[in-house]
């Protein structure tokens, strides 16, 4: 089915299904990019959206700009805490209960972001632009001209993944067993996927935590150092927690920093080739990179929710949320709220405001790395530039099947000879 047609029915079944029925966790609509009129629908009827049934069980939808900064920073109300279920509308289990400062609310948040903030501190981006520079210049000179190739795999995932195992002074030679482990740790496993079972996918956490434990037992007897697991086994926050809260702070720090940029990199460049005009006004004016990558970022959303667990009853917009209840903040849909974004659905590389967004969150959880990313999204563009002037999209994407990480599988590009 072509993708305009794709769009055409789900804005017909968006509009014509019953309100309470409507279920924007489902991952297929993801997967086909097709969650769009549902979300519009919900920002008009019914901003805060009660669905009880779906494959992660009931929840609300919190779906417009203002309202997902109300819940985003009452930390006494709306709980982040791993224990009540975390940050994604797919429960944490016991067994697979990852505790990280992400999952925890104030002030156990504050005190184990702090032990990591120093890695993406300005004076440390300024040290790293030009490493970030050079691997950019050389990821896009070893592109293949006039031949079709996957632009997911060559340039976003080859430039985040080098960064994780810089930051974390990972074996630079297995850089890519961070990706997959990225991969599984937000994948929904299922028939066909990458991992089938929640066993497959606690076994790789259970690989992962055993690299990393190595890497920690010889940062923690070494002087301290700036890569990320020495900051974490040298902070008094952090040196003393255990395995699992180990692997979570490891999981977060991997996912934030690949998953976000990568699927950015990706989503800016497939965003450029569906508005011709706005990547022509790039070319004539590449002192607007800046404000497309934040552009970029905002329509890419590359996690598309957040979830908080009430801790007493509220009413929130007329709404009775009960303690316990699930509440999803759909940053996606905030960031195509008209009442706050204007003409929002349009890809406009000179805004006025390009940083009014929601996509590194809001608040004490605001993405801690999102400077980095803006970094590498620049460089790659001023890089890529003064190699050449157009990079193609020769095909639709596949997409990830997921309502957290939205973001491509790959994408078919070409570079004129």
């Amino acid at each position: 089915m072509a993708d305009g047609s794709i769009m055409q029915s789900a804005a017909e079944r968006a509009q014509s299904i019953p309100l309470e029925e409507i279920d924007v966790s489902q991952l297929e609509l993801w997967r086909t990019d097709s969650h769009w009129p549902y979300f519009e629908r919900l920002r008009r009827e019914a901003p805060v959206h009660y669905c009880r049934e779906s494959q992660f069980g009931p929840y609300w939808s919190i779906t417009k700009y203002n309202d997902i900064m109300a819940v985003d920073t009452n930390h006494q109300v709306f709980s982040s805490e791993a224990a009540l279920g975390g940050i994604l509308i797919d429960d944490q289990t016991p067994e697979l209960s990852f505790r990280n400062f992400i999952a925890m609310d104030p002030p156990d948040h504050d005190a184990q972001r702090k032990a990591v903030s120093p890695a993406v501190s300005p004076l440390n981006l300024q040290r790293m632009e030009p490493l970030i520079r050079e691997r950019a210049g050389r990821i896009l000179d070893e592109l293949p001209r006039g031949e079709t190739f996957d632009w997911v795999d060559r340039v976003s995932i080859e430039l985040t993944t080098q960064m994780l195992a810089t930051l974390f002074d990972f074996p630079f030679e297995q850089r890519r067993k961070l990706t997959y482990w990225s991969d599984v740790a937000t994948t929904v496993p299922g028939p066909g996927r990458l991992v089938e079972t929640y066993e497959e996918k606690f076994a790789q956490g259970g690989e992962c935590l055993a690299a990393f434990t190595e890497l920690w037992n010889q940062r923690v007897n070494a002087p301290p150092a700036g890569d990320l697991i020495s900051m974490l086994a040298h902070n008094d926050a952090t040196r003393n927690m255990t395995p699992s809260e180990f692997l979570g702070n490891l999981i977060l720090l991997i996912v934030g920093g690949n998953d976000t940029t990568r699927n950015s990199i990706s989503g800016s460049l497939y965003a450029l080739n569906k508005n011709p005009d706005q990547y022509q006004k790039l070319r004539d004016n590449p002192a607007l990179i800046p404000s497309m990558v934040s552009e970029a970022i905002r329509w890419q959303t590359p996690l598309a929710h957040m979830r908080r667990t009430a801790l007493e009853d509220v009413e929130f917009r007329g709404k009775l949320i009960r303690k316990g209840d699930k509440v999803v903040m759909w940053y996606v849909s905030g960031n195509r709220d008209d009442e706050v974004i204007e003409n929002p659905n349009a890809f406009i590389i000179d805004r006025e405001r390009p940083r009014q967004h929601m996509s590194f969150g809001y608040g004490i959880h605001r993405c801690v790395g999102n400077r980095l990313a803006e970094l590498q999204l620049k460089i790659v563009w001023e890089e890529l530039f003064k190699r050449f002037p157009f990079v193609e999209v020769v095909g639709e994407p596949e997409r990830v099947p997921s309502s957290f990480v939205k973001g491509y599988v790959n994408l078919p590009v070409r570079i004129p000879a």
